[in-house]
C-alpha cells in the first residue's frame, strides 16, 4: 500500500520537472557566450587578451571531455566521501565494546 504524502511527493516532483518542460522556451546559451555578448555591447571592438591552447574540433567533442570531467570529478568525491566513512565505521567498531560469547551449554 502506497501511502498518501508518498504519491503527493511524486506527484509534485512530475509537475515541477514537468511544467517548466512543458511551458519554458527559449534558445539556452552558456555562460561563456552571454559574457562575450554583454561585453561586446559593452566595449564594441573588444579583443580578449587571452586566447585558448586547444580548440575541440566540435561540440560533440567538447561536451564528451566536460562529461568526461564532470564523471572523473564525481568518482573522486564518491571515493573521498566513502572513504571517510568507512573510517569513521571501524573508529566506532574499535571504540564500542565487544559482547563475550559464552559455549552453548
Amino acid at each position: 500500500m502506497v501511502c498518501k504524502r508518498t504519491m503527493a511527493l511524486l506527484g509534485a516532483t512530475l509537475a515541477l520537472v514537468a511544467l517548466p518542460l512543458l511551458f519554458v522556451s527559449g534558445e539556452f546559451g552558456g555562460t561563456d557566450d552571454q559574457a562575450s555578448a554583454a561585453i561586446e555591447a559593452m566595449k564594441p571592438g573588444f579583443t580578449p587578451w587571452a586566447a585558448p591552447l586547444w580548440e575541440p574540433p566540435s561540440g560533440e567533442v567538447e561536451s564528451l571531455l566536460f562529461s568526461s570531467q564532470a564523471a572523473l570529478g564525481a568518482l573522486i568525491i564518491g571515493y573521498v566521501i566513502g572513504r571517510r566513512h568507512e573510517r569513521a565505521k571501524a573508529e566506532a567498531a574499535k571504540t564500542e565494546p565487544r559482547a563475550v560469547a559464552t559455549p552453548a551449554e
